[in-house]
């Protein structure tokens, strides 16, 4: 029998890992991927929270840098993450996974407010749980709702799906000789800024001792060889 090393996770997904090759929005082949995928660590017995970005469809930095208040740029890209979580909800229930929406920001009629206790007993009973709308305040990304929710989870790792298949010393893409990091410390990542996660996220997952894997979603079977504990991504840890 196979043995996951992890028992509870929690994946990050940024709102660009649902375009694939896709300017704008969702690609459908995308999402329905990493749902097979999801459901292949499930098949194993691991208890799988989701925490996914809206950079896909608006990015309230971006919007802040360009003369828009901050505080309401980070609002609407809340909202943007409800309704990324909404489509793989939907792409999960069409894939015979059973999944809940928690929103950070109460919108009731759509999805379920977050309830820690409540979370918790869904991933005790094989369903997954999608956390949207980050923390529910501004001026925090949704790397730091993913280190916050899998602390409040209690999960074993985060695992953070990119473009990229772990941390490398420079960018892989501009420079043939960059190297991957098999294993990194978090002082290490935050103070060469390797743009892991931001520095909040990472202060936080240091602080409470809990690991952090990098590594591609668009790599077929990474997300289960990073469960099963091999050679996949970065391991980023205390």
């Amino acid at each position: 029998m196979t043995i996951a090393s992890y028992k509870r996770i929690l994946l990050k997904l940024s709102g660009e890992a649902l375009m694939g090759d896709d300017s704008y929005g969702i690609n459908r082949a995308v999402i329905e991927r990493i749902v097979a995928e999801i459901a292949d660590v499930i098949q194993l017995g691991v208890q799988v929270a989701v925490v996914i970005g809206g950079g896909n469809i608006f990015r309230g930095i971006t919007s802040a840098e360009d003369g828009m208040d901050r505080a309401t740029a980070d609002y609407m890209g809340m909202l943007a993450t409800v309704m990324n979580a909404l489509a793989l909800q939907d792409a999960m229930r069409r894939g015979g996974l059973v999944s809940r929406v928690q929103s950070a920001l109460r919108i009731d009629q759509v999805v379920e407010p977050y309830i820690r206790g409540k979370a918790i007993r869904y991933l005790e009973t094989g369903k997954v749980v999608i956390f949207a709308a980050g923390t529910g305040n501004p001026f925090f990304t949704t790397d730091t709702a993913a280190a916050l929710r899998g602390m409040e989870m209690n999960v074993d790792i985060v695992l953070k799906g990119t473009k990229v298949d772990g941390v490398y010393t420079t960018d892989p893409k501009t420079n043939a000789d960059a190297i991957r990091y098999q294993k990194l410390s978090f002082d290490v990542a935050i103070a060469q800024n390797l743009k892991v996660m931001d520095a909040t996220a990472l202060t936080l997952c240091r602080d409470q001792k809990l690991p952090l894997n990098v590594f591609s979603i668009f790599k077929p079977g990474a997300l289960k060889r990073v469960v099963m504990g091999e050679d996949e991504g970065t391991l980023v840890q205390a």
